[in-house]
């Protein structure tokens, strides 16, 4: 008797199956992606459109007039921009170099036992609602510098001829340098974890080579680690400017809500999504609702550009690393 042949016939029927269960996987991805998209476009056209009236009524002089008169109906985008750029250059100047010593730490310094409960504080940090540290900001923080920092600076720096414009003022506590001090500790988690993470990555072989060759553990952060991770290292640092130019709580709390243009970082100011926090509630007249939409259109142009500079950033590191 002749074996009998095992049947084929289950096969075309499960590449029928994979087949089908492929493009329901393929659409799923598309229509997710799509999805973001088209959120993403109408957020924006939502806020343009909301801040049509501001831009007829001011046009382009609305971007660089300092003048905010609610009762007048006169308003202008320039003291609330500059804030916000000044308020995360701060923050970004002082949270890169402190979460690379951080990620430095934690990769290459600290002990086995010691790593995990310092990478858990990072993370706990990081899931701090920012009102809590706004609220630090302004009942600890605030009074501390005020009394404290503040006085020195002004007595100290405040005479000097080029940096002194910057830090001669009254010492309240709150201002410009209070809101980047507050933003920087709020993104500090942030970019220090994704440098770790990155740092991480980095082939053991890489290292041990360049420690036999004699170099020291500086040495090897800097000509291996650093090299080896650019490209993530620059897209965490983009990624927390762009935490921090967003940021509202926080930033209302401590920056003091005044619509002043000031070269010293100690007076107060304002920001973007602080002005909107602080007046939408109360915005009555159209054009003063319409002022605070086209603001926040600012900011999405803003955040987005700055993502945008980022992105261009890390292909030019790549084309230049023939990847």
């Amino acid at each position: 008797m002749e074996a009998s042949l095992p049947s084929l016939s289950p096969v075309p029927a499960r590449e029928r199956r994979d087949a089908v269960l492929d493009r329901l996987f393929r659409g799923g991805a598309r229509a997710a992606a799509l999805l973001v998209l088209l959120a993403l476009l109408g957020a924006a056209l939502s806020m343009a459109w909301g801040g049509r009236l501001a831009f007829e009524t001011f046009g382009w002089s609305f971007l660089w007039t300092q003048e905010w008169d609610v009762p007048a109906s006169r308003f202008g985008a320039l003291v609330p921009v500059f804030g916000t750029l000044v308020s995360a250059g701060i923050a970004l100047l002082i949270a890169v170099p402190v979460s690379l010593g951080i990620a430095v730490f934690l990769t290459e310094v600290a002990p086995a036992w010691l790593r995990g409960p310092v990478s858990a504080a990072i993370e706990l940090l990081a899931g701090i609602p920012s009102i809590i540290y706004g609220m630090w900001g302004l009942f600890v923080l605030a009074p501390v510098l005020g009394e404290h920092v503040y006085p020195w600076i002004n007595d100290k720096l405040g005479p000097m001829p080029l940096l002194g414009p910057l830090f001669a003022g009254p010492p309240l506590g709150i201002g410009l340098l209070t809101a980047g001090l507050v933003l920087a500790v709020m993104i500090i988690p942030f970019i220090s974890s994704v440098m770790r993470e990155v740092f991480m990555t980095v082939p053991g072989r890489l290292k041990e080579s360049a420690y036999a060759l004699g170099s020291t553990p500086w040495e090897v952060v800097w000509d291996v680690v650093l090299p080896y991770t650019r490209s993530a290292v620059i897209g965490g640092v983009f990624l927390g400017l762009g935490r921090a130019l967003g940021e509202t709580m926080a930033v209302t709390f401590v920056i003091g809500n005044a619509y002043a243009l000031s070269a010293s970082l100690l007076e107060p100011g304002t920001s973007i999504a602080s002005s909107i926090a602080n007046e939408f509630g109360e915005a009555v007249d159209p054009l003063h609702k319409s002022t605070l939409l086209a603001l926040g259109f600012l900011l999405f142009v803003l955040t987005f550009i700055v993502l945008a500079v980022a992105k261009l950033m890390l292909l030019r590191l790549q084309r230049r690393d023939g990847q």
